[in-house]
């Protein structure tokens, strides 16, 4: 059981290891689509806005026609109290209450707008600026990694001519060391051909009695005779 929890173990860290090294090698195209997450959530915020702001417009645009009713009910209630129709004048109050409760409710929606509109404003607004950041650090590190992939490229290229470098000056010392031999055996063949030559020249003139042999034994004897 140990065992095949290690191994578990052991395979859910190579699962981990592979899906780290997928995502380091994706990471700038993982990184343009967190990017373009974040702008398409900052216009989908955009729109929340332009609703709100709407609806704010339309609840103000509410308490503005009521609080007109009420001021035109309150002209109704005075005139029906000029009149001496007072029961006339407390329908007409009543129809007032009803409108400014109406208008209470209209106000309490326009201020709540108002602030998700503030707040929502300011948000948006921050976001802005974190994106605008954000891409702006985008650029520079894929003109990092621009430059370093072109380092790479004129490194292992360098790396790649040192090596072929130290080939040829391999090949030619190989081919210096030939050329000396192949030199030294034809300076020892000439050497042996003069040294056959001078033999055979030497040969020939002993031969025609124009050259000493040497002393013979009878040349020895005959001068020691004379010593004698």
């Amino acid at each position: 059981m140990n065992i095949w929890s290690k191994m578990m173990t052991a395979l859910r860290g190579g699962v981990n290891e592979a899906g780290e090294a997928i995502v380091d090698s994706q990471a700038l195209r993982i990184l343009d689509q967190e990017v373009r997450d974040a702008s398409e959530e900052l216009k989908q915020s955009k729109g929340s806005l332009a609703e709100i702001m709407a609806r704010q417009k339309l609840a103000e645009e509410k308490v503005a026609q009521l609080q007109k009713q009420i001021d035109e009910h309150e002209g109704y209630a005075i005139k029906a109290l000029e009149k001496g129709d007072e029961n006339l004048a407390r329908e007409v109050a009543e129809k007032i209450a009803s409108l400014e409760n109406q208008q209470s409710q209209e106000k309490e929606s326009a201020a709540g707008f108002s602030e998700s509109v503030s707040k929502l404003r300011t948000a948006i607004q921050q976001s802005e600026r974190n994106i605008k950041r954000l891409k702006q650090q985008v650029d520079t590190v894929k003109a990092t990694e621009n430059v370093q992939r072109a380092q790479a490229a004129v490194a292992e290229r360098h790396s790649g001519s040192n090596s072929k470098m130290r080939t040829a000056m391999d090949s030619l010392e190989r081919i210096k060391e030939k050329q000396a031999l192949k030199e030294a055996q034809m300076s020892a063949a000439s050497e042996l051909a003069e040294s056959d030559v001078d033999v055979s020249l030497q040969t020939k003139l002993e031969e025609a009695g124009i050259a000493s042999t040497g002393n013979s034994a009878d040349d020895i004897l005959e001068r020691l005779k004379k010593k004698s």
